[in-house]
């Protein structure tokens, strides 16, 4: 009997191994779907569609790949007329024409094309090399914040320090840790 559970333990210790070595993305934050039922954040409800005013002149069909649609969200410009601004000085890019300037200057030294990708690139290496084989938990354990500490700023570090250079900035809630 004690051989039985020694070659049970082993079978277990050896599946345990093995899924561990799967490659899989590391999850370091732990959220959980708990219903069967849509992802209400998943769901994007488009704009209503529109009738044309004259069916006899319809444009012909030619899909742009890249172009936006009639339909598509467009928060930022619902937001700006929200507020009584106008919707049409907000483009697709999501920036203003008064914007310009501003992205002109900061984008003087050139601009990385790829940014976006070669950061998940990095993103996803820096969280390889974070989760560990054996990260095995009982309970499930949010390790985001732990593995992004060293990343993360501290408000008010950076708020004492541009107050000791003269920098005005405005008024801040005491922290909370004091």
């Amino acid at each position: 009997m004690p051989e039985f559970r020694c070659r049970i333990g082993v079978l277990l210790a050896a599946a345990l191994l093995l899924s561990a070595c799967a490659e899989r993305e590391p999850r370091l934050l732990r959220l959980a779907h708990s219903g069967n039922g849509p992802d209400e954040f998943a769901i994007l409800p488009g704009k209503p569609l529109q009738s044309p005013e004259n069916y006899s002149q319809l444009p012909t069909p030619t899909p742009t790949p890249g172009a936006a649609n009639l339909t598509d969200p467009t928060p930022l410009a619902d937001a700006v007329a929200a507020l009584g601004g106008n919707r049409n000085l907000v483009g697709r890019s999501g920036s203003t024409a008064a914007d310009s300037a501003l992205l002109a200057y900061a984008s003087r030294n050139g601009v990385q094309a790829n940014v976006r990708a070669d950061l998940a690139a990095a993103d996803l290496a820096f969280r390889q090399r974070r989760s560990s084989i054996f990260s095995f938990s009982w309970f499930s354990k949010n390790r985001y914040f732990a593995a992004y500490r060293n990343q993360a700023l501290d408000a008010y570090l950076e708020l004492e320090r541009l107050r000791a250079a003269g920098v005005k900035t405005p008024s801040a809630p005491p922290r909370p840790d004091r």
